[in-house]
């Protein structure tokens, strides 16, 4: 809906293409992404539980893991449900304002997740480099600091870009050629300056994308070079077994979005950056929790002592 303020027009609500274009599929992928989202909410829902009531887990590695299940589920959540109506029925709408508060919190939990993969590669890289002095390093009063340092910045730099989109007039067309509110999409509907908002969001970006590689990069490099190092083929093989899952996330997560900021804002890679976003917000939500977390020898010992004391319960 667009409605006339004087000589000029303001869109109060706009309409998601999605993969309209691909009318048959619309049914397939409904079905898709809700088992897609089914899992990552029992895999990651059940690895916070899991790793909450077992005391074997709690660590400081655990405790980062599952406040990146819960990131998971947020970021998730904040795209899927909209995705999945848009599937199944006709009004495709989104309120101006529903639809900057999709983008803040889909933008924060994205920047959150970031910094919470540097923060656990640091964490690996404390474990590796100083394992006899590891528990008194990750103190709980460090763990917290660091992860409420997290969601700050993500909030902070989320808030930041939403209010350069804020401060732009939308008077054209209001028909979003993506499933979710992302930013290249909503900044192609502006009719306005766009110089602020585009700034704004390269800097915040190259900031965000920076630091946490950075961290992340150094980390893994001493890393490896301590494992080289290490007498011990035990030793060896669990720090590369712990690493390599931490590392496929990494690569995953961090590729993506090296992808989407690569991706030129035109007509012809619009298909490309709906499919990258689904990716990150659908996809990779449900894998972390097996790549993490399923692949830790404590956590799979925790889940099987659960459901065996479970079945044990079961009166015969």
């Amino acid at each position: 809906m667009i409605l006339d303020e004087g000589n000029q027009s303001s869109v109060t609500t706009f309409i998601f293409l999605g993969f309209s274009e691909y009318p048959d599929l619309q049914a397939p992928l409904f079905l898709v992404f809700l088992t897609i989202y089914t899992v990552t909410l029992v895999g990651n829902l059940g690895i916070i539980v899991v790793i909450s009531f077992h005391p074997k887990l709690h660590t400081p590695m655990h405790f980062f893991l599952s406040h990146l299940s819960l990131l998971d589920i947020c970021c998730s959540s904040v795209f899927t449900p909209k995705l999945l109506e848009i599937l199944v029925v006709e009004d495709r709408t989104i309120s101006f304002k529903g639809c900057m508060v999709q983008f803040f919190f889909g933008c924060a939990f994205v920047i959150t997740e970031m910094f919470m993969l540097a923060v656990m590669a640091y964490d690996r890289f404390v474990a590796v480099t100083n394992p006899l002095l590891y528990t008194v390093a990750m103190s709980h009063k460090l763990c917290i600091l660091l992860v409420a340092g997290t969601y700050t910045c993500g909030g902070i730099c989320s808030l930041t870009i939403t209010y350069s989109l804020l401060e732009l007039s939308f008077c054209g067309s209001n028909i979003i050629n993506h499933f979710g509110c992302e930013y290249s999409a909503i900044l192609s509907l502006s009719c306005s300056d766009r110089y602020f908002s585009q700034m704004t969001y390269l800097v915040i970006s190259i900031f965000s994308e920076t630091c946490s590689l950075l961290i992340i990069l150094s980390s893994y490099v001493v890393i490896v070079v301590t494992i080289i190092q290490m007498p011990s083929t035990g030793g060896l093989q669990k720090a590369f077994s712990t690493c390599a899952s931490h590392l496929i996330a990494i690569t995953f997560s961090h590729g993506i979005i090296l992808l989407l900021y690569c991706v030129p804002n035109s007509k012809s890679s619009w298909l490309l950056i709906k499919v990258a976003t689904v990716f990150f917000t659908v996809v990779i939500p449900m894998l972390n929790p097996i790549i993490y977390s399923l692949r830790n020898k404590d956590v799979k010992e925790a889940v099987r002592s659960v459901i065996n004391s479970k079945l044990l319960s079961q009166p015969i």
